[in-house]
């Protein structure tokens, strides 16, 4: 039973490495094999391993334990063809979303989704007049730029016009505040 349990979630990570990946614009199969020893580690790192007895109560014990093991294995296949089935748009916001995530505190990260969704309701190919992208930067560059270029490009726009915090991350609050007082959306 344990090699089934095993040969699901193996199943699951890759389902994971192949879906998550291709949100991005290009992904070569040596990315994909790196993401999925990464999920393999941290899914072996759990005990995923059903006991085995050798008593004649055995039976008993692990009638109950597959049970418990398949409603995991379904939740988590649930989760996967919830994620695969994400519509285009929401998807298509993951990175910036995990890429503001990692780098701002969770003040600096509710302020500055709430920017992207007034300028671009996340939108990477946002255009507005000379506005482009998910911040509707002023700069031609922004055009076809990559989430991560325009992430760090507003980053440092930001950094220098409304100041950083006390952990040296761009004040995104204070810009938020601006864009609210003076009516830009």
């Amino acid at each position: 039973m344990t090699l089934s349990v095993g040969f699901a979630m193996n199943q699951c990570v890759r389902f994971i490495a192949v879906s998550v990946l291709p949100l991005r614009e290009q992904v070569s199969i040596q990315q994909i094999n790196k993401t999925q020893r990464r999920l393999e580690q941290d899914l072996y790192q759990m005990d995923l391993t059903l006991p085995v007895h050798s008593t004649a109560r055995a039976l008993q014990g692990l009638r109950a334990r597959p049970k418990g093991a398949a409603r995991s294995v379904a939740i988590v296949i649930g989760i996967l063809l919830s994620i695969a089935s994400m519509p285009i748009s929401k998807a298509q916001n993951l990175p910036l979303k995990v890429l503001a995530n990692y780098q701002l505190t969770d003040k600096q990260y509710k302020c500055h989704n709430e920017i992207v969704y007034r300028e671009s309701r996340w939108n990477e190919r946002a255009k507005n007049g000379s506005h482009y992208g998910y911040y509707q930067g002023r700069s031609i560059h922004l055009k076809d730029a990559h989430y991560e270029y325009q992430f760090y490009w507003y980053w440092y726009y930001v950094a220098k016009r409304y100041g950083v915090t006390e952990y040296d991350e761009p004040n995104y609050c204070n810009a938020l505040n601006h864009l609210i007082r003076k009516g830009f959306q």
